[in-house]
């Protein structure tokens, strides 16, 4: 990795570095890059891939009404009455397209 590559990949993400910040980009991408030559010499062709290594599972549950909150007039009074701004049984929030 010399200067010239550091210098290049500052200006793509838009970073300016100091000479001393260069150095030390310079010695840690040269460590990563070495790093990565070390895993790639390594036979991996009877090594099945590996997705995720805790073992989750998408579990998704159906959208269903529980019934947990029985919605009637005084829970919607309740519920409503803790917006700031309110007209009738609403909540009123500022437009979010222009005109």
């Amino acid at each position: 990795m010399d200067s010239k590559t550091i210098k290049h990949i500052s200006s793509l993400a838009r970073i300016s570095l100091t000479e001393r910040e260069e150095e030390k980009i310079k010695d840690d991408l040269s460590s990563i890059l070495k790093y990565v030559e070390q895993l790639n010499e390594v036979d991996t062709s009877t090594t099945e891939p590996l997705h995720h290594v805790a073992g989750l599972i998408n579990s998704m549950r159906t959208d269903d009404y529980r019934g947990n909150f029985k919605m009637d007039e005084n829970l919607n009074e309740k519920l409503i009455g803790q917006a700031p701004d309110k007209k009738d049984r609403f909540v009123k929030v500022k437009s979010v397209l222009n005109k």
